[in-house]
């Protein structure tokens, strides 16, 4: 049974110190049809017109993003109060045309389980007496003690299906209410942008409303160029909401087949008219740039030899989490029927799986987060043959990329690594599903989890088939019976967990917008199996 429960509101201190960021940021205005943005002075000030962002916090560090208005340099001030009395200084990169003027600062030796105040500006890089407006944002370190517990929101999917930012009903509105809920970091399970999603100024609804929409020029086609898909990250700053959801919540993020275009995987060759450039690891790799460029990812903006960019990481949050960011796009198979019986690349592709395995192995965290791009046992199709995700519909022995996921789960009940859950997105419903041998074609795993959020701005669908080869059970869902309602016509979907500190237990629920908790499930710590 659902149930409305109000979330909290920021402390003063948080709120206040956000005052900076949003009154920068409202220059940017969401009125009638299309974007009334101010044109970009030839001469002045350098001005950071979309926000500040910071992500892969950690207990001593974490990444600071800001995008500025021309050549500048990137200057970061860091204090435990808003009055910014006393201060830490941190000297960022010089940003211009070749980051499509963004740039990151690394923030290292900071206190743990803190309230940080951070104070960006953007100086001239030829005189740096001149400089812009500072924004300011918040956002605390993973504890590094236990009982101070930790609490993170997820979702995906934004921007999808061409539903954009609507102003007639406040834009994004979802982020402003995971906002207010205050979490210690947001993770965004991927389809961050829809780079082949064009926006248009209106959608005509079945009911016969109109859903208006913000356009940009990049939104009025697939992205193709890197320009395209730098305008694809730009579209979801112009919303204030998520402006102010970026100032004060850190995110760790990852992507899937959206930010480069749907169902794509390496090698891919396409047979679709809209795209005049045909080989999709040109795409990619311009995706991934832009990825890069707008997203604080620690292991994109990784520098030194020997220091691989990827996007599959660890964040290790205290000694009661680690998120396992995983990459499913980037290494695996073509798409097929999945009926192989022999797969060593799978969806993760060999190295990526053997750097799990290794990872896991290691971890001492309490509890140990599976931050998947794509479900387990949701059956998701690709044409009328093929399948995308792990699940193929075959419910007996493991086939095709099941395989190399029955090689880890195996290995996680054989290694007896504790506290292992699966977080996802992608499939535009919520749900809850619980894996377990006894059910299952393959039983050589211990049971465990899976927690399926989203969208967060962007088209509802309904329930996947559920795929019996890990035996699934759907102990909840909430999806919509047709295909791509509008948020108008259905509420978007973000989930939360909670662990305490003191009981190590972690609660999950899935959210709907409008406060309501659709489902709650506690877990308890220490097992291998749940």
């Amino acid at each position: 049974m659902s149930q409305s429960v109000p979330g909290p509101s920021p402390s003063p201190a948080r709120r206040s110190v956000l005052r900076g960021s949003l009154a920068a940021s409202a220059a940017l205005t969401l009125g009638g049809t299309g974007l009334a943005a101010p044109a970009f002075a030839l001469s002045g000030r350098p001005r950071a017109e979309w926000g500040v962002q910071t992500g892969d916090v950690t207990t001593s560090s974490g990444l600071v993003w800001v995008r500025s208005d021309r050549p500048a340099r990137m200057l970061v001030e860091t204090s435990a109060s808003e009055s910014f009395r006393r201060v830490r200084r941190h000297r960022g990169p010089l940003i211009g045309p070749g980051t499509d003027f963004t740039g990151t600062t690394a923030l290292r030796g900071l206190p743990a389980g803190e309230q940080i105040h951070y104070r960006v500006t953007l100086a001239d890089p030829d005189d740096p007496r001149r400089t812009g407006e500072p924004l300011t944002g918040t956002f605390r370190t993973a504890p590094d003690r236990r009982r101070d517990g930790v609490r993170f929101l997820w979702s995906g999917d934004v921007a999808g299906q061409g539903w954009g930012i609507n102003p007639d009903i406040g834009g994004f509105r979802a982020y402003e209410e995971m906002r207010r809920l205050d979490p210690d970091f947001f993770l965004c399970s991927g389809d961050s942008i829809y780079a082949d999603g064009v926006i248009r100024p209106s959608v005509t609804l079945p009911d016969g409303r109109i859903w208006r929409n913000v356009t940009t020029p990049e939104k009025s086609k697939v992205a193709e160029t890197l320009d395209e898909y730098r305008g694809n990250f730009r579209y979801n700053l112009l919303d204030h909401n998520v402006r102010a959801f970026n100032a004060q919540v850190p995110s760790v993020v990852q992507w899937d087949d959206h930010e480069v275009r749907n169902n794509w995987y390496p090698g891919q060759i396409l047979d679709d008219a809209r795209y005049t450039e045909k080989d999709v690891d040109v795409l990619a790799a311009r995706a991934l740039r832009a990825f890069g460029e707008y997203t604080p990812v620690s292991t994109l903006h990784a520098r030194g030899e020997g220091l691989e960019r990827r996007m599959h990481r660890v964040v290790r949050y205290g000694p009661l989490l680690d998120v396992f960011v995983l990459d499913m796009r980037s290494h695996r198979n073509a798409n097929s029927p999945g009926r192989q019986a022999d797969d060593t690349t799978g969806i993760l592709g060999a190295a990526q799986l053997a750097w799990l395995k290794r990872e896991l192995a290691a971890s001492n965290a309490v509890w140990k987060v599976l931050a998947a791009d794509m479900p387990l046992g949701l059956v998701v199709p690709d044409g009328a043959a093929d399948f995308e995700a792990v699940a193929q519909g075959d419910p007996g022995a493991p086939l095709g990329r099941e395989l190399q996921i029955a090689d880890l789960l195996r290995f996680v009940k054989h290694r007896r690594i504790t506290g292992t859950l699966w977080l996802t997105a992608d499939v535009h419903h919520t749900s809850a599903q619980h894996y377990a041998p006894e059910r299952a074609a393959f039983q050589d795993f211990a049971p465990f989890w899976e927690f399926v959020s989203g969208p967060l701005a962007a088209g509802g669908f309904p329930a996947n088939a559920l795929d019996a080869t890990f035996g699934p059970e759907r102990v909840f869902v909430r999806a919509p019976e047709r295909a791509n309602l509008s948020p108008m016509e259905s509420p978007q979907h973000f989930g939360e967990v909670d662990i305490d500190g003191h009981s190590g237990e972690l609660t999950v629920r899935l959210r709907a917008e409008g406060g309501a908790v659709l489902f709650s499930k506690v877990l308890r710590p220490g097992r291998v199996g749940q």
